[in-house]
């Protein structure tokens, strides 16, 4: 933790203490810039980079795991740092003269955004230019040329991390073959999914596999307690309560942060100023198994957003069927959507995992039992980083 962060902890604009010092931090979608207990991992992934440190570009590939296991927290992180290798290679090996670029440039897409052709080329030339690159006035065949003289002018190249492939609503991986088979040959990726290599297409366009294994307990625990340390008032978690949060979680520290944020909520509205173990036990009470990643649920459009939000407030008179479940959200003045809209939006997600159409133990008459939805994610941290914005 840095000497800011530990000042801003201290600090009192009310002078009453506060729980909460910054509820980022404690967000199950917020990476840090030094991710806990992947030591190992960030090793891996810089052998496989090594030849960068020579100037030349590596080979494609495809880093691989479970939900919640730190490849998009170590990835974002060791990209961010990489990409400062340029200017610091110039200032230390270079002290007469000006010299080109010794290392290449690192870009980072979430294939959860980056879903169509124009994104995909956007995204890669608005990473390597200074200048804002326009969303909108131009077409995807004017990016294509801009990205191509670019990186023709690149004595290197690029490296592109591609996350988050896979999924159901990110970009296909066919399509990321031929997007990068369409760039020039200064182009190197790597792909992180959760797919084995077996199982997916893009392993066939890789020279190398690296598995990312779930947290151990005891890291996972060092990962609440980094969390906790810079976004909670000092001495508001204990470690027995990130104990048990991490041997509930089960090397997923996703679901971890999830249960921290939800326990935290918990003591906020009661005015404490530390976690109990009945806000814990709260608070994993109220993750589903399995759990969607929230990451996947702030992705989706804002129309998909919004009725979302209206659906984790609603009780559960109104959420007894999928019918009067869209009545209430269509009535909502929050949402500007007709009733077969939102329907249509709430059968969209349950076919995506986010929502689950649970039907009706017993029913009471004649034809099919109805069926309420039930979000496939935490309500409470959904609300939270909603409302943050």
């Amino acid at each position: 933790m840095d000497i800011e962060t530990r000042i801003k902890r201290r600090q009192r604009h009310d002078g009453e203490p506060r729980l909460v010092q910054d509820y980022e931090s404690l967000s199950p979608v917020t990476h840090i810039d030094e991710p806990a207990d992947r030591g190992p991992l960030l090793e891996q992934l810089l052998d496989h980079l090594d030849p960068v440190f020579d100037g030349q570009l590596p080979a494609n590939a495809y880093l691989y795991g479970q939900s919640g296991v730190g490849k998009s927290a170590v990835v974002t992180a060791l990209f961010s740092h990489l990409n400062k290798l340029p200017t610091e290679s110039q200032a230390i090996i270079h002290t007469a003269t000006r010299a080109p670029n010794t290392s290449p440039s690192f870009v980072y897409l979430d294939t959860r955004l980056t879903t169509s052709e124009f994104a995909f080329y956007h995204a890669v030339l608005d990473a390597l230019v200074e200048e804002s690159v326009p969303e909108h006035g131009i077409g995807t065949e004017t990016l294509r040329a801009r990205l191509h003289d670019e990186l023709d002018g690149s004595r290197i190249g690029v490296v592109v991390a591609v996350d988050h492939v896979g999924e159901p609503r990110s970009a296909a991986e066919s399509d990321l073959v031929d997007l990068f088979a369409g760039l020039p040959s200064n182009v190197s990726w790597l792909a992180v999914g959760r797919t084995r290599p077996a199982e997916t297409e893009l392993a066939a366009y890789t020279a190398e596999s690296i598995r990312v294994d779930p947290y151990q307990q005891q890291m996972l625990v060092d990962v609440l307690m980094t969390r906790g340390s810079i976004g909670l008032a000092q001495q508001a978690l204990e470690h027995d309560l990130a104990s048990e949060i991490a041997a509930w979680a089960n090397g997923n520290a996703h679901d971890a942060l999830a249960a921290l944020l939800i326990a935290t909520h918990h003591a906020e509205r009661a005015g404490r100023t530390e976690l109990t173990r009945a806000d814990v036990r709260a608070a994993i009470e109220e993750i589903p198994i399995p759990c969607v990643s929230l990451g996947i649920v702030l992705a989706l459009p804002a129309n998909r957003r919004a009725v979302l939000r209206e659906l984790v407030d609603l009780d559960e008179e109104d959420r007894s069927s999928v019918t009067t479940t869209t009545a209430a959200i269509g009535g909502s003045e929050n949402v500007d959507l007709s009733p077969g809209t939102v329907k249509r939006f709430l059968y969209e997600m349950a076919e995506a995992g986010v929502v689950e159409r649970v039907q009706a133990a017993t029913r009471g008459g004649q034809g099919r039992p109805p069926s309420r939805v039930e979000p496939r994610f935490p309500p409470t941290v959904f609300r939270r980083l909603y409302d943050l914005g």
